[in-house]
């Protein structure tokens, strides 16, 4: 079988997502398959004159690589491919519009509001604890969490509006966070995320080693975890994914649930969340990797 790698791209998450390719290839040389990469950075002549039957596996976070764009492209191309197509991986990779969606299906989401930079000195969420959001954008750039709004600094607003004007400010939710990937329709084990003594969960903490993660998760019930994989199998069948995602929550204190965001291609370096629960559910990365290719050789139709 002949795997095509696609990592790299364009997007403020660039760097992730090599190291996210670099994890996938190696995992798939180790599978035995026959790995080609290639980074989209520089055009897509890599799609054409692919062998027969090649599985495309696109490993991109961001923009031009998990908002379908890349996808569209690839259906247009009647190639066979890892993940969700190109309809759900844009809604998905809009915040505003998985809010919409999820909304209308009765799961909870923070209460929100869309915004620009022109509206948010007015906006009343933002003069209590909230988070800013910009509408695309994945591995916790662009987002600011904000505890106190009086302490806010217009660096930190500009440093977001230059990345994008069109945001989402959500209220701050209380509580722990718990992620749950999703491998086809099935929930793996959840993940709580503790960030360092007196930090967030944000891009330099996602990636120092300084968060602890739990999975399975230390500070909740079996009957609670349950409830959080149904929640995430639900987000992800009602969002329209394949094959894999992972959902992101807040427990609240009163053991409620509460939805942050879904991620369609999600991170899966070495120090991924992704991976850490799949090798708990007894995946090793190169198992994994066949896996991810026979979900899509079933829905191909490949032999």
């Amino acid at each position: 079988m002949n795997i095509l790698v696609l990592g790299g791209g364009d997007s403020p998450e660039r760097e992730v997502s090599l190291r996210s390719a670099k994890s996938i290839a190696s995992a798939a040389r180790a599978a035995g398959f026959n790995v080609q990469e290639a980074d989209p950075k520089n055009g897509l002549s890599c799609l054409d004159n692919l062998a027969p039957q090649t599985v495309v596996l696109p490993i991109l976070h961001g923009e031009g690589g998990e908002d379908g764009e890349l996808q569209a492209e690839l259906e247009k191309r009647n190639l066979p491919f890892l993940g969700s197509g190109s309809e759900s991986s844009k809604n998905c990779f809009d915040k505003w519009q998985t809010r919409l969606i999820l909304q209308k299906s009765n799961i909870p989401v923070p209460k929100g509001v869309r915004m620009t930079k022109e509206s948010y000195s007015t906006e009343p969420l933002a003069k209590k604890p909230h988070v800013l959001k910009i509408l695309h954008g994945g591995s916790s750039i662009g987002t600011l969490i904000i505890r106190d709004p009086a302490n806010v600094t217009s660096a930190q607003l500009e440093e977001i509006f230059r990345l994008e004007n069109d945001t989402v400010l959500e209220s701050l939710v209380e509580g722990l966070e718990i992620t749950v990937p999703i491998l086809d329709q099935t929930a793996l084990p959840a993940i709580e995320v503790r960030p360092p003594e007196g930090g967030e969960f944000d891009y330099e903490n996602k990636y120092n080693g300084k968060s602890a993660e739990l999975c399975p998760p230390l500070s909740i019930s079996p009957e609670q975890h349950g409830k959080a994989q149904k929640l995430a199998e639900n987000v992800h069948r009602v969002m329209g994914c394949r094959h894999l995602s992972r959902v992101d929550t807040i427990m609240r204190p009163d053991g409620s649930f509460v939805v942050l965001e879904i991620n369609t291609i999600p991170g899966l370096t070495g120090q991924s969340l992704y991976p850490k629960s799949a090798a708990v559910s007894g995946l090793s990365m190169p198992e994994l990797v066949k896996k991810f290719v026979e979900l899509v050789k079933r829905d191909y139709s490949l032999s």
